[in-house]
């Protein structure tokens, strides 16, 4: 009983002292977790999706880490006295001073790297790491602070975006700024700023954007420059002849308005045009898109848009099949001037692809891109598929121009000539060798004056920028506003390109891996060893 009455007289309040321990260790190793997380992000070996929240977790675990051992403090003072007097205390002290000097330098060096940005120095020999001249000069005529939005989903690498974003940030005197949005999480802020795709890059200045086709350095210049030297660019889309319309929904999804309102969202101008009607081309006009014509384009018009284009405009073209149109027998001015003024021929085929899952839906796939394009360099790793089309044929040997097969399809596709074996009563159709051409088939081209700087682009289909696969996820969206950015010269503005350093591997002698062999193998231990003798001696003279 007297024991027990012993053991009560303990006051209530000391059994709080275990767990003030316990909380402390769980936040020294919180602590310790933590603060590896943000020493492997600043040295650039990982990115994290929010580096704010792991910021604000290492502040709290700090200061749970503090509360916890303040506490304990606070009721047992007894013990904490004899624990700094004692015997681990005399051997103890230094080490635990230089244990906390080294985790308030860290602390400091984490708060000044993430909370207060600088310029990093760039130790690469080529210099890889720094800002192109023209991007300096840019950041320096920004008017006011710059927002970029990159549209970034868990599958995509965020760790150059970052680090370009940082670079930026840190040349920019407070005018840059940045996010990453995950568009899977949150669809409605995508489609609210036109953006359709992985890696594109939203930037806001004041009341005006821009979008970036993707976070590299060359992209964001461009967009910059656009934000810093609004300008107006039109973008006609050719009526009466029963194009796809850009501005009115329909019920079957066939519109392109999905593709308007992206490009109204780079700050195009979308107007129509009616050849017929207004007998001549706006002044203002930088491209004209002809989507899907059911009826021949007259020759007079043909003309109005060859004078165009020696005058150095540009146009886009998407012909669909004859099969899919009005056309019949009659004769196809339009195409008649691809061929002859550009190289690029319209052929009057129906691509069969094997690589669909169901061939009646004559889908060509994208099999390969011209990555030297501006239009496909980007979109290399991106599928885009092409319903319903016709082929093209490029004649590299014309004089004048230059030309570029954007886009290819599988070699396990032909040209289907017999349009009667694409009926009920006529299917399926087969390859015929001697009319007809075997895959790879080129289903886009690009064409350029080399004298006039006038472009075109011609697609074998208008429904692979239709409603319905504009927003598919595959590389139709971005392969239709690529081809109008490049027919409106926006790809015209270029950054300086950094010259890489040939490095040539060369191996060390025998005699430099002798030396390297003694120092690792003898040198290195031996001194350790010595410290540890030098130690036991120091500790064995004190008693």
């Amino acid at each position: 009983m007297e024991i027990m009455k012993k053991k009560n007289t303990q006051p209530a309040w000391r059994n709080y002292t275990f767990v003030a321990l316990i909380v402390a260790l769980l936040a020294c190793i919180s602590t310790a977790l933590l603060g590896a997380a943000k020493g492997v992000i600043a040295l650039g070996l990982y990115t994290a999706e929010s580096p704010e929240r792991l910021t604000n977790a290492l502040w709290v675990s700090l200061g749970l880490l503090i509360i916890g051992l303040a506490v304990y403090a606070f009721l047992e003072p007894a013990k904490v006295q004899r624990f700094l007097t004692g015997r681990q205390a005399k051997y103890g002290g230094n080490t635990l001073i230089a244990v906390i000097a080294f985790t308030l330098t860290l602390v400091i060096v984490n708060f000044l790297a993430f909370d207060n940005p600088t310029q990093v120095a760039d130790l690469t020999e080529e210099q890889a790491n720094t800002l192109a001249p023209e991007m300096v000069t840019a950041l320096e005529k920004l008017p006011e602070k710059v927002t970029a939005t990159a549209f970034f989903t868990q599958n995509r690498s965020r760790e150059s975006a970052e680090q370009l974003f940082g670079n930026i940030k840190a040349n920019s005197k407070d005018k840059f700024d940045y996010e990453f949005v995950d568009p899977n999480r949150d669809p409605q802020r995508a489609r609210e700023a036109g953006i359709t795709g992985d890696g594109k890059v939203l930037l806001q200045m004041g009341d005006r954007s821009e979008i970036a086709a993707s976070a590299t350095e060359s992209e964001i210049l461009k967009a910059l420059i656009r934000l810093i030297n609004p300008e107006d660019r039109v973008v006609y889309f050719l009526t009466g002849h029963g194009e796809r319309d850009p501005e009115q929904i329909n019920e079957d999804n066939t519109a392109l308005t999905r593709a308007g309102t992206t490009l109204k969202s780079k700050n195009y101008g979308v107007k129509s045009l009616s050849l017929l009607a207004e007998n001549k081309i706006p002044e203002d006009a930088d491209v004209i898109i002809i989507a899907g014509p059911q009826r021949p384009i007259s020759e007079k018009e043909v003309e109005l848009l060859r004078g165009f284009l020696n005058g150095g405009g540009a146009l886009v073209v998407m012909e669909d099949p004859t099969i899919l149109t009005n056309f019949g027998d009659a004769a196809d001015p339009l195409a008649a001037m691809l061929t002859e003024d550009w190289g690029i021929t319209l052929n009057n085929d129906f691509i069969i692809d094997l690589e669909s899952s169901d061939p009646r839906l004559s889908i060509g796939f994208a099999e390969s891109y011209d990555t030297s394009h501006p239009i496909t360099s980007q979109i290399s790793n991106l599928d885009s598929f092409f319903p319903l089309t016709r082929s093209l044929t490029l004649d590299f040997s014309k004089q004048g121009v230059e030309l570029s097969q954007l886009v290819s399809t599988t070699d396990r596709s032909w040209g289907e000539k017999n349009f009667d074996s694409l009926t009920e009563a006529g299917w399926p159709p087969s390859y015929d060798e001697a009319t007809e051409t075997l895959g790879p088939l080129a289903l886009a081209a690009a064409s350029e004056n080399l004298t006039t700087g006038g472009r075109v682009v011609v697609f074998g289909t208008s429904q692979f920028a239709s409603d319905q696969v504009f927003d598919s996820g595959y590389g139709n969206s971005d392969l239709f506003i690529n081809s109008v950015d490049w027919a409106a010269e926006q790809d015209a503005i270029g950054i300086t390109p950094k010259q890489p350093v040939s490095r040539v591997f060369q191996p060390a002698s025998q005699l430099r891996m002798l030396m390297l062999m003694l120092i690792v193998g003898l040198v290195m231990p031996g001194i350790f060893i010595a410290l540890g003798i030098v130690t036991w001696l120091q500790r064995r003279r004190q008693g």
